[in-house]
């Protein structure tokens, strides 16, 4: 009997051996599957597990994400608590839009009350807000190397500095505003005004206005207003934007009645037929760095592509908060899988991001100013058609 206990306490000893071996073996493996566990332990998980998971689950790199908590944390805009680090605050904020995660979700992702999922959740689209200025800049005034690099683009194109458009997110709003909010798809949505560069940026960014609103009128109302601090247009530079706004000095549209879009160069129709149509699919070719944009920002965070249950301010806040976030990775990160996913992809517009009514003026201007943008229009159009024609390079 007691050769017996001795054996069998022998293969205890082995059988705990073998499973702490196991146990040592699978925890120094990056995994790719997650478990909520207890306080912070979801998070510590996530931080020494794969990089493929951490970037499904928080929306960019392990780097990126570290350097950008280094950011909030010496420049003081959030503070590590005695239950929860900025390390976790910041999670719980990227999980949340990135997922468009409720509440409750988190709670049991992160172990932790509603209270404080939502406080950390306000504190952190607060500071990553207040980097607005910081992260979306004023274009360069020189020749974007996107135009500058490419022949069918330069120098019919040399002084573009970027494109504007508007982009309907998704709004949860009081009944007594939803007649506002429906926009022309019969969705409530929000109609942020959005000027971005070729290299995808955003330049400025005006979220709240009802969907209803037509987006020249969207851009007149930011122009007229000093205080949203629109990026000045030096002199004889443009955007390119399209027939939802006015061809006039500083914003050069396409022409009207003429095929653009770049389904319609397809097939035996592929050639263009004049030096409208010419122009009309290259300034398309160039306008799509917005849909681009807009694709990545959304993909991203799918926050954007519904109506979250927050206060209109709040959800107001997550688009400007989303797209410095946005222009944060692409500065710091020039190969992200989702910018990577877009490049030399053409994306369609959105049917609410395209204008089907004859534009209003957006600038109080003379009818000199017009002119000169028409015949700048024409000029541009002219010289790239006799190129078109006489050297035949690649259209």
């Amino acid at each position: 009997m007691d050769d017996l206990d001795l054996e069998l306490d022998e293969m205890e000893l082995i059988a705990a051996a073998a499973g702490y071996c196991y146990y040592n073996s699978i925890t120094r493996q990056p995994s790719r599957s997650l478990s909520p566990r207890r306080g912070c332990g979801f998070m510590t998980q996530v931080l020494n597990g794969h990089d493929d998971v951490f970037r499904e689950m928080f929306r960019m790199d392990k780097h990126i994400f570290h350097k950008l908590c280094a950011i909030l944390r010496q420049r003081g805009m959030l503070r590590d608590t005695a239950g929860v680090m900025i390390e976790e605050q910041l999670g719980i904020f990227l999980n949340i839009i990135g997922h468009n995660e409720r509440n409750r979700v988190i709670q049991e992702r992160f172990q932790h009350s509603g209270e404080t999922i939502s406080r950390h959740f306000n504190n952190v689209l607060k500071a990553v807000k207040s980097l607005s200025r910081e992260f979306l800049q004023q274009p360069h005034v020189s020749t974007p190397p996107e135009i500058l690099e490419n022949h069918r683009f330069y120098p019919y194109f040399q002084d573009c500095i970027g494109v504007i458009d508007g982009m309907h997110i998704p709004a949860h709003v009081p009944a007594k505003d939803q007649s506002r909010f429906r926009n022309r798809k019969g969705v409530f949505s929000q109609n942020v005004l959005a000027a971005c560069t070729f290299d995808l940026k955003f330049i400025f960014i005006y979220p709240g206005w009802e969907g209803s609103a037509a987006d020249s009128r969207v851009l007149r109302a930011v122009l007229d207003d000093p205080d949203q601090n629109f990026p000045q247009i030096q002199q004889g530079k443009y955007y390119l934007v399209d027939t939802g706004y006015s061809n006039t000095e500083g914003f050069i549209a396409p022409y009207q009645g003429v095929r653009y879009h770049h389904h319609e160069f397809k097939g035996a129709n592929q050639l263009p037929r004049s030096a409208k149509e010419l122009f009309n699919h290259r300034h398309s070719c160039l306008r799509n760095a917005i849909q681009r944009s807009f694709h990545v920002l959304k993909t991203r965070f799918p926050i954007l592509k519904v109506a979250p249950q927050y206060a209109f301010h709040i959800q107001r806040d997550i688009v400007i908060a989303a797209c410095v976030l946005h222009n944060y990775i692409r500065g710091e990160e020039g190969d992200d899988w989702l910018f990577l996913s877009v490049e030399g992809m053409k994306v369609e517009e959105e049917a609410d991001g395209v204008e089907q009514v004859q534009p209003e003026m957006v600038l109080v201007s003379s009818s000199i100013q017009d002119q000169i943008a028409f015949s700048i229009r024409d000029s541009m159009a002219s010289v790239m058609w006799d190129d078109f024609i006489n050297k035949w390079d690649d259209w």
